[in-house]
């Protein structure tokens, strides 16, 4: 302890007089439920579900129906309690806070048997005075009531009118009325995830003295000055001066790397107390930007802040800037009606290719570094350069967005509501309100976050009457829609925030849904904002049952956790064909629709391991779907498709540079591993930033060039290139359903293993040609340069990359290879 104690003192500047002591209450505590029947020991972070297995009272709570079984945990009212000596000198502080950076959820905090305040919102920082109650010796009880029966009592104390929906569909076997409490709304069950209404300490639980004056939060923006050309920077940062005079002092602001520093006065008066700082950053020093994956790199500066102050006090702070804009364009399109909805980064129109992110966990203890890691590297691996953090989860630990900053991730944000309309009563705004200005104070530095978004699908939900409200009643629930996202938190986002732009919905048609009140008619319009397009009853195949969107933020297939048969490629395949058809309409304008400029697919991770949407399994590993999006999301890439009996080809550039280029078009028969014949194009200028038809033939001509071939016995394959080294993914079309492809025969294929360095190469070689193949290592963790691909040659070399120590031996023995030819 007393070297965390050094530490923080060193952090917070120990000079003449310290800042600033915290002593943090994470470790062992005790916790028993409402009769006291069962008391045992648990850790802080963390829930009573994870303490209860950790005990062996009960089994894994994925495991089988004990989303069911368990249901008991959640709908008993537990109570934290703890017991500890403070290892300071109580007497030598003017002010002594308890501050819970996460609180799950609903809670009466006793300190040493005096009640100093109470919870009711899992996404909040709570702070509370404690100077008057501690001693040397003391203890902390955090007693939770079920946040199930606690939203069930705000739901029946609402009386005024109903606000749906009451419970989630049966399927889901989930809790009721999570619209009424402010925490996980996926946490009461939702269609890819089980119903665990945690209750515990799931973030910091800490101890602050200080004298003088505290720092409470330091926040910045970087802002770009258009006339004057200029970088600057805002500087926040929040007082709490306990001293009964005014607290004088400098401020000194350095950025060695941008050749920076700044020193200003300031004096402090007595009570809570903001310091806005604006420093400029000389024209005539080269800001390098902060820039998304596959298009830059992330430079970040290195900052430092010293408040030097009366009474020899010196409070340091340190952080890393990131310097870029955003812009969210919308404008007239020739040709269109409506508007255009794109993001310009740095004044570059940047097409936004990704998925949605969930929660990794139900129980977010067991989110560790490493789980974060891995999934966030998976996200650039597959090509992608945007998460949109999806509103009916949390907002994400600080390591999250610090690791998107540094990946080049950019993070669409929502604001946590999420399908479901929610009452304005003043104790649920006001809690609302809290939330909301913490979190725009805590995740407004980070580069990687695009814009602010007010809920997912609510605008949706109330205008397209997902809810069965009589018609009569429905200027009521818009006002208390207008109310919660526009008056109270976009309110708060504007005043907050300058750096981004800010959205009341997702999906909505922004500047549309404005014009007409904040709600609008269709708020899933093909001709404004974003869509959420959903359709298992279509050919999935038919790219023509795709909305020509502006933007396309959440769109997917359900499939199975693991590749257990090959029956299931319907997920990928699906998902590529959709994608592939949001990528080609970036540049065009057909029936008066296109200009796409997103492509976020539903959903990126999984909760827990079951049938979902994801493309990572639970845990990290990749789906075939993975697989095919590090393809369909490659900078440089061919998209072949059908209209009308003429096979095209479009280009796909998300490249800075033109480039001189040829497309390679290949149709091979099923029976045999050459093509049957080849056709190189002319050089083209492909330009950076488009799409645009490069091939078109007639399909019947192109059977009659290449032989003998129908559509039941070809397929083609192409692929662009330049100068003979910048190379696409090579993609591939298929001419009928493989169901009725004629010469398919099942494929032999094997595989010879070798190591280099941390990274295994396996050589493939294939008697025949196989599509769909896929090499699988059973629980090794890890991923394939490839996976999932077409073979028309006999050989291929995939490289594996393990993500723990991994044998060869060990490789040889869990290797298998499969492919659609062993089930047709």
């Amino acid at each position: 302890m007393r070297l965390h104690l050094l530490l923080l003192l060193s952090l917070c500047g120990a000079g003449p007089t310290a800042a600033a002591l915290s002593f943090s209450l994470r470790g062992n505590w005790s916790i028993c439920n409402g009769n006291g029947s069962l008391e045992l020991p648990g850790a802080v972070p963390g829930c009573v579900h994870s303490a209860l297995f950790q005990q062996g009272l009960i089994q894994d709570s994925y495991y089988r129906f004990n989303d069911l079984n368990y249901r008991w945990v959640s709908l008993d009212n537990w109570t934290y309690s703890k017991e500890f000596k403070i290892p300071f000198e109580i007497s030598k502080w003017q002010k002594v806070n308890l501050v819970l950076e996460g609180v799950d959820t609903v809670s009466k905090i006793l300190f040493n048997k005096v009640t100093i305040g109470e919870t009711d919102n899992m996404f909040n920082r709570y702070s509370f005075d404690i100077t008057n109650v501690i001693r040397d010796v003391n203890s902390i009880e955090l007693r939770f009531q079920s946040a199930v029966l606690y939203a069930a009592q705000q739901s029946k104390a609402h009386t005024r009118y109903w606000v749906p929906p009451d419970c989630p569909p049966l399927v889901q076997k989930g809790e009721c009325h999570v619209n009424f409490v402010r925490k996980e709304q996926c946490s009461f069950s939702w269609d890819w995830g089980p119903s665990f209404p945690t209750q515990g300490i799931w973030k910091d639980v800490r101890i602050e003295a200080y004298n003088i004056c505290h720092l409470n939060y330091f926040t910045f923006s970087p802002i770009y000055d258009k006339s004057a050309q200029e970088w600057n920077l805002e500087i926040e940062s929040t007082f709490d001066v306990v001293s009964s005079k005014p607290v004088g002092g400098q401020v000194i602001i350095a950025i060695p790397k941008l050749q920076t520093q700044q020193m200003y006065n300031i004096e402090l008066q007595p009570g809570r107390r903001i310091v806005e700082l604006f420093v400029n950053i000389s024209k005539n020093i080269t800001v390098e930007t902060w820039w998304p994956h596959g298009h830059g790199n992330q430079t970040g500066y290195n900052m430092t802040v010293l408040f030097e102050l009366d009474g020899g006090l010196n409070i340091e702070k340190s952080a890393k800037v990131y310097f870029r804009t955003v812009e969210l364009i919308e404008e007239p399109i020739k040709g269109s009606p409506g508007l255009s909805f794109y993001f310009k980064i740095n004044g570059f129109p940047i097409f936004l290719k990704g998925s949605n992110w969930i929660p990794a966990d139900s129980f977010q203890d067991r989110v560790t570094s490493e789980l974060l890691q891995r999934l966030l590297q998976s996200v650039v691996d597959a090509n992608m350069n945007t998460l949109r953090v999806w509103g009916g989860g949390i907002y994400e630990q600080d390591e999250f967005y610090e690791l998107c900053d540094e990946l080049g991730i950019m993070v669409w944000q929502d604001f946590m509501f999420a399908c479901a309309l929610y009452p304005t009563d003043q104790g649920f705004l006001d809690s609302v309100r809290a939330e909301v200005a913490y979190q725009i104070k805590r995740l407004k530095s980070h580069p990687s976050i695009i814009i602010w978004s007010g809920n997912n699908e609510n605008e949706a939900a109330l205008m397209m009457n997902w809810y069965h409200i009589n018609f009569t009643d429905r200027p009521t629930y818009i006002k208390d829609y207008v109310t919660l996202y526009v008056k109270n938190i976009r309110e708060l986002v504007l005043a907050g925030d300058k750096s981004r732009p800010f959205i009341t919905s997702s999906p909505t048609n922004g500047a549309e849904t404005v014009a007409e009140g904040w709600v609008s008619q269709n708020p899933n319009s093909n001709y404004f904002g974003d869509v959420h397009f959903y359709d298992y009853i279509s050919d999935c195949w038919n790219w023509k049952v795709f909305p020509k969107a502006r933007f396309a933020s959440e769109y997917g297939y359900q499939s199975w956790p693991s590749f257990s048969t090959l029956e299931k490629v319907m997920q990928a395949q699906c998902v590529k064909t959709e994608t592939e058809f949001y990528l080609r309409s970036r540049s065009e304008i057909v029936d008066q629709q296109g200009h796409t400029m997103g492509a976020l697919y539903w959903q990126l991770n999984d909760i827990w391991q079951a049938p979902s949407w994801a493309s990572l399994e639970y845990g990290g590993k990749w789906k075939m779907l993975h697989y095919f999006a590090q393809n369909f999301f490659a900078p440089l890439l061919p998209v072949g498709f059908e209209n009308e009996n003429v096979f095209y080809i479009y280009g796909v550039s998300d490249l800075h540079l033109d480039y001189k280029m040829t497309l390679t078009v290949r149709v091979h028969t099923w029976s045999f591993l050459e093509p049957v014949c080849s056709r190189v194009t002319e050089h083209f200028v492909m330009k950076a930033g488009e799409a645009v038809c490069l091939y078109e033939e007639p399909v019947s001509e192109m059977l009659r060039r290449c032989g003998n071939c129908t559509r039941e016995s070809c397929v083609v394959s192409f692929y662009l290139s330049a100068d003979h080294k910048l190379q696409s993914p090579a993609n591939y079309h298929f001419l009928s359903s493989l169901k009725e492809a004629m010469g398919l025969c099942k494929a032999q294929i094997t595989a010879i293993i070798s190591q280099r360095g941390d990274m295994f190469v396996f050589d493939l070689v294939t008697s025949a040609v196989a599509p769909f193949v896929w090499l699988d290592v059973g629980s090794i963790p890890g991923r394939f340069s490839d996976n999932g691909f077409l073979m028309t040659e006999k050989t291929r070399t995939i490289l594996f990359y393990p993500w723990e120590p991994t044998s060869k031996s060990e490789l040889e023995q869990s290797f298998r290879v499969t492919s659609l030819t062993d089930i047709y």
